[in-house]
């Protein structure tokens, strides 16, 4: 007979290595009637994650049962609305395991109205499962997805090509909506793309090797979710901590409690206190079991500092070495899921990492086609759009690029009106740290092309890059004063891409000119690309609004600009 102790030690055993298991995250996603949830079913009920309580409810739900086959799209359809229409409109979310793996399915809608609803599901997911029917090929939805998926920066996408029993588990059938999908994906940013033919309804290729398609010489679904590498995909370089709330028990103790978002903290570690900068060293890490000497994602803890800093909600422990970029604009996607248009005029919250502040879309740079990747201007985005913003915040945030960190390059804009969630973003403004990769590099000076001296002679002087606020009446002023000075200027003062923008002040100034930019949005991504792009002591910013005049301001630039050496001819 097997004591007590010993039966509580083997449970305890068990619960260790259950908690000890990898967890991945997946979406399935695809057009209407692609079988999603079927095939969401027949992964849980053949990989006996189906109590038999809900096989015996199944079954009697089961109107049209064929052959003894269970409807297996009932274990995720939950919703009435979804069993009476036979559609998904919810995300619906599915636990189970296997010796390998932890799994938490999200099964999100197909029609295109429910667009929102596959954000959300997507956007904490590791993996996408895209499905495309057999018989219909790749539809605008399969595509719309795999988008979505690539945006949202999932970097693992399994496209499963199923009701392959339907055309007869063709080969030719197979490879050729393989083709036409990778034809496609290969204008998205997504790292791993595997391809399965399965047939959810029958369990072809599902959990085990189907005997019916000796072609496919790959693994099944369930062998490739239980070994994809999903380790490497989260960012352990680059530590942030922000902080939730300051924890003060008794006078001895002072910490701030958090989730870690990425990185790994450790005992000792110098920190730098955002958007203070103060800096300091971690003195202790506390969790509910008690002291560790590090944390890592998704653990929540409590951080104390050795120093006396001031510390509050809202601010952002990270590493004074490599920081986050700290803005009141930023660039970024926008998946605009509200039901009334985005609204240039109105003030929405943003609510990033532990911050909510006040935050205006100042102007929008294009409308993102979906089906084509197509970029299109747009005076407004609506429900289920996709488009490319510029945002002000009233406070700074402490961001990265999505595609570095999605902990603290992901974000919500609210309505404060209503409360409710209206877009969901990413911020796309290159980080300082990384070459931006839409721009020119410095390149030496290629056989005959003409040196930048030989311009300088002809000019009379140097180039330079010249920053302002103030508009396209103001800039026209300032130029008119340094032309009467002697310099060869030429103003940009149109509103547009800030791409665009960038590739005309890279040009001017590379004629040599003494180049302005004076549009009526410039922001502060487009500043930081302009400085970098730009040789030093080349690059000037100015605010004209501390100026009485356009002539005092133009004084000031040429003084400034005779400083570093850029001088006219007449000087």
């Amino acid at each position: 007979m097997t004591s007590p102790s010993a039966t509580q030690t083997g449970i305890d055993q068990f619960l260790r290595r259950e908690e000890e298991k990898d967890l991945l995250r997946f979406i399935t996603a695809g057009s209407v009637d692609d079988g999603k949830s079927t095939l969401i079913g027949r992964l849980l009920y053949d990989s006996k994650g189906v109590y038999e309580d809900q096989i015996t409810s199944i079954r009697k739900a089961t109107v049209n049962e064929t052959a003894g086959t269970l409807d297996f799209a009932l274990l995720t359809d939950g919703l009435r609305a979804e069993r009476e229409q036979g559609i998904t409109i919810d995300v619906a979310y599915r636990y189970f395991a296997t010796p390998k793996r932890k799994f938490i399915i999200a099964d999100t809608p197909g029609h295109e109205q429910y667009t929102r609803n596959m954000a959300t599901g997507a956007s904490t997911a590791n993996l996408a499962v895209v499905l495309i029917d057999a018989r219909n090929g790749v539809l605008p939805q399969s595509r719309r997805h795999a988008f979505i998926a690539s945006l949202l920066g999932i970097h693992h996408v399994v496209v499963a090509v199923n009701k392959m029993d339907l055309m007869d588990y063709s080969e030719q059938v197979f490879h050729r909506i393989r083709a036409e999908f990778s034809s496609f994906a290969a204008q998205l940013n997504i790292p791993d793309l595997y391809f399965i033919p399965v047939s959810a309804l029958l369990g072809d290729n599902i959990v085990t090797k189907s005997d019916r398609m000796p072609w496919f010489e790959g693994a099944s679904l369930l062998h490739h979710l239980e070994t994809v590498h999903i380790a490497s995909d989260r960012n352990l370089s680059e530590m942030r901590f922000p902080v939730q709330l300051v924890v003060r028990p008794n006078q001895e103790f002072r910490g701030y409690a958090g989730q870690v978002a990425s990185g790994v903290l450790r005992q000792g570690d110098p920190v730098i206190v955002l958007p203070s900068g103060r800096t300091s060293r971690v003195k202790s890490i506390v969790t509910y079991e008690g002291e560790v000497t590090r944390a890592f994602p998704p653990m929540s803890v409590t951080v104390s500092l050795e120093d006396e800093v001031d510390v509050s909600r809202g601010n952002m422990l990270a590493p004074p070495s490599h920081p986050p970029h700290v803005t009141r604009c930023i660039d970024a996607r926008l998946v605009w899921m509200g039901d009334q248009p985005l609204d240039l005029r109105r003030q929405y919250l943003i609510k990033h990492t532990t911050q909510t502040v006040k935050a205006q879309v100042r102007f929008i740079r294009y409308r993102v086609n979906v089906n084509t990747l197509e970029k299109l201007p747009a005076p407004e985005l609506r429900l289920n759009e996709i488009g490319t913003v510029v945002i002000d915040t009233h406070a700074p945030l402490f961001v990265d690029q999505y595609r570095r960190n999605r902990a603290t390059g992901s974000f919500v804009l609210v309505d404060p009106v209503s409360n409710a969630t209206v877009a969901a973003g990413m911020v796309t403004g290159r980080d300082p740290r990384v070459a931006d990769p839409t721009m020119p590099d410095a390149q030496p000076p290629a056989e005959g092309r003409i040196p930048e001296t030989e311009r300088e002679k002809r000019i009379g002087h140097k180039s330079a890059l010249i920053w302002m606020n103030g508009g396209a009446e103001v800039g026209f002023a300032v130029e008119s004063e340094l032309f009467r000075l002697g310099y060869l200027t030429h103003v940009i003062a149109a509103q547009t891409d800030g791409s665009v923008l960038l590739e005309l002040a890279h040009n001017l100034t590379a004629a040599g000119l003494i180049t302005i930019c004076a549009a009526d949005f410039l922001y502060e991504v487009e500043r930081e690309r302009a400085g970098a792009l730009t040789e030093p002591g080349r690059f000037l910013e100015f605010d004209v609004s501390a100026f009485a005049s356009p002539e005092e301001a133009a004084q000031a630039i040429a003084a400034e600009l005779a400083a570093r050496g850029v001088t006219p001819p007449t000087a």
